[in-house]
């Protein structure tokens, strides 16, 4: 079975990633627009209609702007916790409410939806309930954790698990105590419960690579403490000095901010 994964978006101003077989998919997070979700995906040959549910990590604008559109106008099954979806509701961003296609999640309690196996699990951030999601289809592991300030010992336990790793890379640490931000919002975004830093990232994954790791996708990257290529050598420099040779024993790639990456497919 090919099993095709597309990131639409991936930084600090919106989120959504699609994965699917070749003839339905999932979004995880719907973060931007929803004429740029129907644009990239019709760019890619992919049908609004062939899209069974979307999966919710959190209840940040930046992760569920188009949720709206999607689960109400379009009869598109919304997945999460209970308390995401109460924090969905309340937000700011939310013009449409949900409640036709509100679906429930309970962690760590793994749900089929057709070839699909999910479960969520809890991170550690800062929004009203927070998950990663490991997806497994065809025997290929996919473990997104997208926001998070640590990797705790059940994150961990889910990126161990993937064959195929989205893991957040928000800042650089130099980049953020020189930057431009207030005092408050810096602590809050090196806090357990912000962000992931470069460095984290790269310490964690150089300690902790597993032999079936065959993609790394570094996500989630900020667009006033980070650049793109930072976040990659960061992360290829530490595993180059365990050994680990990036382009031959794992493929990393630091995903754009606005950009749609190219689409892959795994068979």
């Amino acid at each position: 079975m090919k099993v095709k994964f597309i990131s639409l978006a991936s930084g600090s101003s919106g989120n959504c990633y699609y994965l699917g077989t070749e003839t339905y998919g999932i979004l995880i997070d719907a973060g931007i627009g929803i004429r740029t979700i129907k644009k990239v995906l019709k760019d890619y040959n992919i049908l609004m209609d062939s899209i069974r549910a979307v999966f919710i990590t959190h209840d940040h604008a930046d992760h569920i702007k188009a949720v709206g559109n999607l689960g109400e106008k379009m009869n598109i099954p919304v997945y999460t916790t209970a308390r995401i979806h109460a924090g969905i509701n309340r937000s700011y961003c939310m013009t449409e409410k949900l409640s036709s296609s509100v679906r429930y999640l309970e962690k760590q309690e793994p749900m089929m939806l057709e070839d699909f196996r999910i479960e969520s699990f809890e991170v550690p951030h800062d929004g009203t309930d927070n998950v990663g999601y490991c997806i497994e289809i065809d025997g290929k592991v996919f473990s997104f954790l997208t926001d998070l300030g640590e990797i705790t010992p059940t994150a961990a336990r889910y990126i161990s698990k993937a064959h195929y790793l989205i893991l957040e890379a928000n800042y650089d640490e130099e980049m953020l105590k020189m930057g431009p931000y207030p005092q408050y919002l810096k602590e809050r975004i090196a806090s357990r419960t912000g962000h992931m830093s470069n460095s984290d990232t790269a310490e964690f994954l150089a300690e902790n690579i597993t032999e079936h790791l065959r993609y790394i996708w570094l996500c989630h990257l900020s667009k006033d403490n980070n650049h793109p290529e930072l976040a990659f050598k960061t992360v290829e420099w530490k595993l180059k000095n365990k050994g680990v040779i990036v382009g031959k024993d794992v493929q990393l790639l630091a995903l754009k901010r606005n950009t749609p990456s190219e689409l892959y497919v795994f068979e």
